[in-house]
């Protein structure tokens, strides 16, 4: 005996996906978020973890960088070679010395110049801060350029100012007492703006109502920015004394290069720029690559430290 079916429902029954097709579609589906993402994830493989990799490999190798020349296995000894340098120890006590040099232009002065133009209103308030964040716009080869020209001792324009008030300055950056001083001021010059950038950025996430709320309750404006403003702040402050710490020694770096080559004697190298000079200057790639694992390893624990930290140094409006 048969039966027929209607067209209507042979149609739809003919049109439903079959369960093979529904699980590829699920698994397509759960698929396209990662592929928006592998673009990047590739890019990270290829520009940073890989060099990495191959960075550790090579601090266990004696090379002096000429393609022609075998890399001799050496295991261990760059690691102890570089932690028994003199000059190590030199350019890492430089290296806190520029970081907490560098937290009065990344932290102090900008949120005191950030506090001060808040108060500022209408267009004002735009141009004050880009005014004060043009230097960090300029190439760091450029302005240690400039920078080097106005110390010129030989009529720059800070010698011959200084001379006027009774100060002779010299040559500032071949003078071991002066040299570190003034990669930090022409780093600093850079990264106020910076500074001031986020933490305007990070002032104007805070709810205004909380201010008024404590004016109306007679609350000085002192007492504002202390009690209320600072602590909303916190977050940003938190962000930007780890970016100091991290990124200090790279902002220094090319100011180094350019103005002071590290002297004199070393006086105001920093680990970076002792890295190139044992790679490019030494061509000692595998003691190069030992000291800059070791400063990996070093830098990556105090970011860890500082993440763990940080939620009981930062107070969230929530």
């Amino acid at each position: 005996m048969f039966v027929e079916v209607p067209a209507a429902t042979a149609s739809v029954h003919a049109e439903m996906p079959t369960a093979p097709s529904r699980v590829g579609g699920r698994v397509r589906r759960g698929l396209a978020p990662y592929l928006y993402l592998l673009p990047a994830v590739v890019l990270l493989i290829v520009w940073i973890y890989k060099p990495l990799g191959e960075t550790i490999g090579l601090s266990f190798y004696k090379w002096n960088m000429v393609p022609t020349s075998p890399k001799v296995p050496v295991g261990m000894d760059n690691y102890a070679r570089v932690l028994s340098l003199p000059e190590l120890h030199q350019a890492l006590r430089n290296t806190i010395v520029y970081v907490l040099a560098f937290m009065v232009f990344s932290l102090l002065l900008p949120m005191v110049v950030a506090l001060l133009s808040n108060r500022v209103a209408g267009r004002w308030k735009t141009l004050y801060q880009a005014l004060i964040f043009v230097p960090f716009l300029i190439t760091p080869v450029a302005g240690s350029a400039i920078w080097r020209w106005l110390f010129n001792p030989e009529g720059g324009t800070i010698p011959r100012v200084a001379a006027t008030l009774g100060f002779e300055l010299g040559n500032v950056f071949r003078e071991p007492g002066l040299a570190m001083l003034g990669v930090v001021l022409i780093v600093g010059w850079q990264m106020l703006g910076f500074g001031v950038l986020v933490i305007s950025a990070g002032l104007a996430g805070i709810n205004p109502d909380y201010a008024s709320a404590a004016a109306l309750d007679g609350a000085s404006q002192a007492t504002i920015t202390r009690k209320i403003t600072l602590p909303l702040l916190s977050p940003t402050l938190v962000f930007l004394g780890l970016m100091t710490i991290l990124l200090g020694a790279q902002w220094a770096y090319p100011i180094i290069d350019i103005v002071t080559q590290g002297g004199p004697s070393g006086a105001s190298t920093n680990i970076y720029y002792l890295l190139y000079q044992f790679g490019f200057q030494n061509f000692d790639a595998g003691l190069s690559a030992a000291a800059g694992t070791l400063f990996f390893l070093g830098f990556g624990l105090i970011a860890v430290v500082f993440v763990r930290v940080s939620d009981r140094l930062s107070f969230y409006d929530n």
